[in-house]
């Protein structure tokens, strides 16, 4: 018994978080806070030029405003060096999450399916919003219970989530929505539905259950002073 918790203890101890860091991110000290604060990993910063992520075992891409969003949300930033080292982490099994902007980015490189597309009311929204956790079944959500309704702050302009049927389907299929938009009671319904998204979707992972990708800011809502640990559990 004392053998497999030393082991453990190495284990944990080899764990290092990188948050890639593009010109227009904005979310990136947040985030490293967020994760310092609640995870026992070493944090360190990877600039979208590097391909090198320095041993990390999980990559971060936070929020913000990627190469000021032109063209698309994203669709500069997944040309940056650093992408074909992350694309590759995820091929391996390597644990790749995106905030916000960083889930713009993972579906701009085909790391997560569908497309963010323009709020349907074409304005920025920017609020806290309730969450519906879909499934605990996954290395992101473990230690959130299924049902169970956080309230987690968004801030995007493109945040309407897009797949055809067929993507749908397997998505519903393969346990893989992580999170849908719903009421204070866990209601999904079209009212709580804060940018058009399709099935009322939040947060989606890979096929792999390694790549995940939320629109909500779990960052935001990680410290006692914001009256918020909603995000906690995310994070940890």
């Amino acid at each position: 018994m004392s053998t497999l918790k030393v082991n453990i203890s190495l284990y944990i101890c080899d764990m290092k978080a990188g948050v890639v860091i593009f010109p227009g991110s904005n979310c990136d000290q947040d985030l490293i806070q967020a994760l310092r604060k609640h995870n026992s990993m070493e944090v360190v910063e990877l600039w979208h030029k590097d391909t090198d992520l320095q041993g990390c075992t999980h990559i971060y891409i936070p929020g913000g405003f990627s190469y000021g969003d032109y063209l698309r949300s994203g669709a500069i930033a997944k040309l940056s060096p650093i992408m074909e080292s992350v694309k590759q982490h995820a091929a391996n099994g390597g644990f790749v999450m995106g905030i916000c902007n960083g889930f713009q980015v993972l579906t701009e490189s085909g790391l997560l399916p569908g497309a963010l597309l323009r709020n349907d009311n074409m304005k920025f929204v920017c609020k806290n919003v309730n969450l519906r956790t879909e499934t605990q079944a996954t290395s992101l959500t473990k230690n959130v219970e299924k049902g169970e309704v956080l309230q987690i702050p968004i801030a995007h302009g493109e945040g309407r989530y897009y797949a055809d049927a067929e993507t749908l389907s397997a998505l519903n299929a393969n346990d893989q929505i992580l999170f849908r938009y719903c009421d204070e009671a866990g209601n999904v319904s079209g009212e709580a539905n804060p940018n058009g998204s399709l099935e009322n979707i939040a947060g989606i992972c890979n096929e792999g259950r390694n790549v995940f990708g939320m629109m909500p800011h779990p960052e935001r809502c990680a410290f006692e002073w914001l009256l918020n640990l909603d995000g906690v559990g995310i994070l940890a």
